[in-house]
């Protein structure tokens, strides 16, 4: 379009070789303006749809149909998001280090499987060691950017003794989480893996009043409040003094600090949904009461969320329900939890006790979530049953009346 104008122009009569001259310059600059002018606006508009999908990805309130764009077009050796800064924009990640790719293949000896530590719903997770400090980097699936987010935003803003450390990330290739490694495995592992040793009694009152902690802070403490929505005892770590920290954020709400209730889709783990949020998707901080209910049923029984109660024909019934029965049974709720305590513990333990953490796992589980305690009187009544101190006033530290009569014997 240029060099035909140009053409015309030279051949035109009247006009001089000095004003054909200035007209060929101006019309060059003017062709270069607005080529540049062009690519900017294009450039521009591309990092702003790149900003965009990070900052939507580490929003408080995440966008529950959110997918990435073109994801299935992503592959574990290529480029996370074509050609993004690996800092993910909108996210301020305090005491957490970001890592380069190569510095986590080094530290897992290329994420070897004899490096692999565990599994989980969105990837494996690795051990390593990290700038001295032992590791776990966990290699999340592409498909689980969401989940990456809302962990990576959990855990650089909450910190507590009863809550898995973040160390820091890498979203190079794929997404990796680097947390502390925590020696002991899980509590699932230690109550039914056949090569541990069998967890004493106090030490099991412990994990769950540690566990308890965690979940209490982030009910509670923190701004905004967040709701794990995937307690299990596969969730909880176990480090080497056995004592316990809540892990995998990747599920985690964030709520206002007032509300009660919402509606969201349904995930988490079957066995440890309560009914109001099974049924109706009805999430608020009595569903994590709810699952941990069920976690002090394992502590007692060691038996999985899910029990089978017909080998042949593969029947299956809540351990919630299970409990129920027993608690229920004519011949008295003591004589019941004897059949249903851990073999492993043999005689070596306080029934009393059993009995206690098995009315307060009752009262965790209760139909109406309004009925369930809070995170905090569940503390109180756990320090209660784990301290030797027996003159608490423990009546001041309950709303819930049935829980004061509870732990203190009535």
């Amino acid at each position: 379009m240029v060099l035909p104008l140009l053409t015309k122009l030279c051949h035109s009569p009247g006009l001089s070789s000095r004003a054909i001259a200035g007209i060929t310059v101006a019309v060059i600059v003017g062709a270069t303006f607005f080529v540049v002018c062009l690519y900017f606006v294009v450039y521009r508009s591309k990092k702003i749809e790149e900003e965009s999908f990070l900052q939507g990805s580490s929003d408080e309130h995440f966008n529950e149909n959110f997918r990435p764009p073109n994801l299935e077009k992503i592959t574990e050796s290529g480029p996370l998001f074509g050609v993004i800064s690996p800092r993910p924009t909108g996210i301020t990640v305090d005491k957490s280090v970001e890592f380069s790719y190569e510095e986590l293949a080094k530290a897992t000896n290329n994420f070897s499987m004899e490096n692999k530590i565990g599994q989980g719903g969105f990837g494996l997770v690795f051990y390593g060691m990290l700038k001295g400090e032992r590791a776990a980097i966990k290699k999340m699936d592409m498909q689980a950017s969401k989940e990456f987010f809302a962990e990576l935003k959990v855990l650089t803003h909450v910190h507590h003794l009863n809550l898995v450390r973040l160390i820091g990330y890498c979203v190079e290739g794929s997404l990796f989480l680097v947390y502390e490694y925590i020696e002991n495995g899980n509590l699932g592992e230690h109550l039914r893996g056949s090569s541990r040793n069998p967890l004493s009694w106090s030490t099991r009152v412990q994990i769950a009043l540690d566990a308890a902690r965690g979940l209490e802070y982030i009910h509670e403490h923190t701004v905004p409040l967040y709701i794990h929505r995937d307690i299990k005892s596969a969730n909880i770590l176990i480090d080497k003094d056995f004592r316990a920290k809540v892990a995998d954020f990747g599920l985690t709400k964030l709520t206002e600090v007032g509300s009660t209730s919402f509606h969201t889709r349904l995930v988490g783990t079957f066995g440890y949904m309560p009914p109001e949020y099974a049924q109706y998707g009805d999430v608020s901080p009595k569903v994590d009461v709810y699952a941990f209910g069920v976690v002090l049923y394992e502590l007692i029984s060691a038996k999985e969320a899910i029990v089978k109660t017909n080998e042949v024909i593969t029947e299956s019934k809540g351990l919630v329900a299970l409990f129920e029965d027993v608690l229920h049974q004519s011949g008295g709720a003591r004589e019941g939890l004897c059949k249903v305590v851990d073999p492993k513990l043999g005689d070596d333990y306080p029934l009393d006790s059993v009995c206690k953490v098995a009315q307060l796992a009752k009262a965790c589980t209760h139909e109406n979530p309004q009925l369930r305690p809070s995170m905090r009187s569940i503390v109180v009544a756990l320090m209660t049953l784990s301290s030797s101190t027996e003159d608490w006033d423990i009546g001041s530290f309950y709303e819930n009346q049935g829980l004061v009569h509870l732990m203190s014997g009535r």
